[in-house]
């Protein structure tokens, strides 16, 4: 089965689709390793990870296509991947689309912000009328090769305009032809209910943010909610980022890491987790054999 149709019939059981955020291919090589069906990169964590900077809409499309196509290449699960705003209007979108399934990833978000675009749970996000983001989507579809590519819809309405306009523009966007519809920081339990009241027959998207405006809630929770996929975009991240400022700190103060070897993985569970047995064994097996001249 194509990836891309394994995404799509994950989205579409019973059971909620768990994609945790990987900021780069190693990341994505431990949630895979973890028993994730599928990973979602994260623009956020890309931002951080390769700039060093928020997200502000500051990477570029190339930039966010190398890193999607590096976390495809690593894995073999689906990938769902940041697509920001699409780099532009309906036009860019369907070169963003083609350039995004060549990278060989599943599926794109792309949300209705104004362009440069922010965090959905950074206060100051303002929103493209709702027409303009209709055509991106009808390109989006237009644009795709593969019917099975995932198309997620996202509003940022509900911050600055109410949840009942962030569900007059999903339901526009699926209508329009959005496999999966995401509203973007609900603020109480009775909202995510609402978003899926409103979208009975289309997959709906949670987003955990640690921290963010959204209520944590337990994956159980979510899909006795009716979710189709939860993603959890930022967690890995923070985790990597507080474990490292640990880790030195503990240098810097202590003058040795003794201390934080039981907080690490081992040098030969690292080597197995980035495959190091798989290569050694294509060493051998290309490995030319040299005649050793004899004295004469």
């Amino acid at each position: 089965m194509k990836k891309t149709t394994q995404l799509k019939h994950l989205l579409r059981a019973e059971k909620l689709l768990i994609a945790p955020g990987a900021y780069d291919a190693l990341s994505a090589k431990i949630i895979a390793q973890g028993g994730f069906d599928a990973v979602y990169m994260t623009g956020y964590g890309a931002s951080a990870s390769v700039l060093g900077a928020p997200d502000v809409g500051l990477l570029t499309m190339s930039e966010m296509l190398k890193r999607a196509g590096d976390i495809a290449e690593a894995v073999n699960i689906p990938v769902l991947a940041d697509g920001d705003t699409g780099f532009g209007n309906a036009i860019n979108v369907k070169r963003t689309i083609r350039e995004y399934e060549k990278a060989g990833v599943c599926g794109i978000q792309l949300e209705d912000q104004v362009s440069p675009k922010r965090c959905g749970h950074m206060l100051g996000r303002e929103v493209i009328p709702m027409e303009d983001m209709v055509q991106k989507i009808k390109a989006a579809v237009d644009a795709r090769q593969d019917d099975d590519f995932v198309i997620v819809a996202r509003t940022d309405a509900r911050t600055s305009h109410g949840l009942e306009e962030a569900l007059r523009r999903g339901l526009a966007y699926e209508q329009a032809g959005a496999d999966v519809i995401f509203i973007e920081s609900p603020e109480n339990v009775d909202e995510l209910r609402r978003i899926n009241e409103a979208f009975p027959n289309t997959p709906t998207l949670a987003n955990m943010i640690e921290g963010g405006r959204t209520p944590l809630l337990r994956a159980d929770e979510l899909e006795r909610l009716g979710f189709g996929i939860a993603i959890y975009p930022l967690g890995p991240l923070y985790a990597a980022a507080k474990a490292v400022e640990s880790y030195l700190k503990e240098l810097r103060t202590a003058k040795s890491t003794t201390n934080k070897v039981h907080d690490m993985i081992t040098f030969a569970e690292f080597n197995a987790l980035i495959g190091l047995a798989e290569y050694s064994q294509l060493e051998d097996l290309y490995k030319t054999k040299r005649r050793i001249p004899t004295p004469e």
